[in-house]
């Protein structure tokens, strides 16, 4: 990752407030892109201390609309869910299957749940995932839970580790974020434009609840760097990498992805984020990391 960290870029890694700037960086002329799919991993740990990686997927697009569920690493053992109520009607019930040696029950009501702009439900809905009879990560509204469910004596601690959303459309992205496990949530705009504020070169402007938090001018030649932004009394590295939009590899598929990426820091560690490797061995030490891949269609 060295040459991201060393690219041509106006700005040094700098750390800057969020209530410093009362500018807003939404154009009233652009429509958000739309969110296609979004994807959260947890760590969970069983009071035997054995660890399994959970990956749930909200996506959806002109033809289907789903939730997929995942165990392990390599995603090897899986479950999937329809949860378009105009094609499948079974948006209630559970499921169970064997993963290494442990049992996996996955119970969920997503007969009433709500959408907004997205794949992933607001409210109204439930997912409980238990593994050897220990809850682990639990989605939605608990409330709605059958008592079984809810007086579970067992509970096994599970955590946020990162959160994937991937958009289509233009170049404004609006999404909401929490940046620590029972944090507020924040509004999140990432928008790529200037032209019509008269600018020659495109600008990049990440806003972290209405508050400009960086600008980056002449983005065509600073398509890729990193800033430290403090956020909820925390240390966030914040990358982006939008050289697929400027330097495509002409596969005639159009532009690809850009990425934008925060990660939360432990402590005072001087260190970049990307500076480190990206697996770790000691996954207790892991920080979260939100991620928006943004796909900008061709005009």
């Amino acid at each position: 990752m060295r040459d991201i960290t060393s690219c041509l870029s106006e700005y040094a890694v700098q750390i800057s407030e969020t209530s410093c700037s009362s500018n807003s960086c939404i154009s009233p002329n652009l429509i958000p892109s739309v969110q296609n799919a979004v994807t959260c991993l947890y760590k969970t740990t069983l009071s035997n201390q054995k660890q399994i990686p959970v990956t749930l997927t909200w996506h959806r697009n002109s033809l289907s609309q789903g939730l997929t569920i995942s165990f392990g690493d390599d995603h090897s053992a899986a479950v999937k869910l329809t949860t378009n109520s105009r094609l499948f009607r079974k948006l209630k019930g559970s499921k169970t299957l064997d993963f290494h040696s442990t049992t996996i029950e996955i119970s969920y009501d997503l007969s009433a749940a709500r959408y907004e702009a997205g794949p992933e439900p607001v409210d109204g809905y439930y997912v409980f995932i238990a593994v050897d009879s220990e809850l682990g990560p639990i989605l939605g509204d608990i409330n709605m839970a059958p008592p079984r469910l809810k007086s579970s004596p067992r509970i096994a601690k599970f955590s946020l580790v990162s959160r994937q959303e991937h958009f289509s459309g233009n170049t404004l992205y609006s999404t909401k974020a929490r940046f620590h496990d029972g944090g507020a949530a924040h509004d999140v705009v990432i928008q790529c434009g200037g032209e019509s504020e008269g600018l020659k070169h495109p600008v990049l402007s990440v806003c972290i609840d209405k508050k400009t938090v960086i600008r980056v001018k002449r983005l065509q030649w600073n398509f890729r760097g990193n800033q430290t932004i403090f956020l909820d009394g925390l240390l966030v590295d914040l990358m982006w990498d939008v050289y697929d939009w400027f330097c495509s590899p002409g596969s005639g598929s159009g532009p690809g992805y850009a990425v934008f990426m925060f990660r939360t820091r432990s402590g005072m560690d001087s260190r970049l984020w990307l500076e480190e490797k990206m697996m770790r061995k000691d996954q207790d030490n892991l920080d979260f990391s939100f991620i928006i891949y943004a796909c900008k269609n061709l005009v």
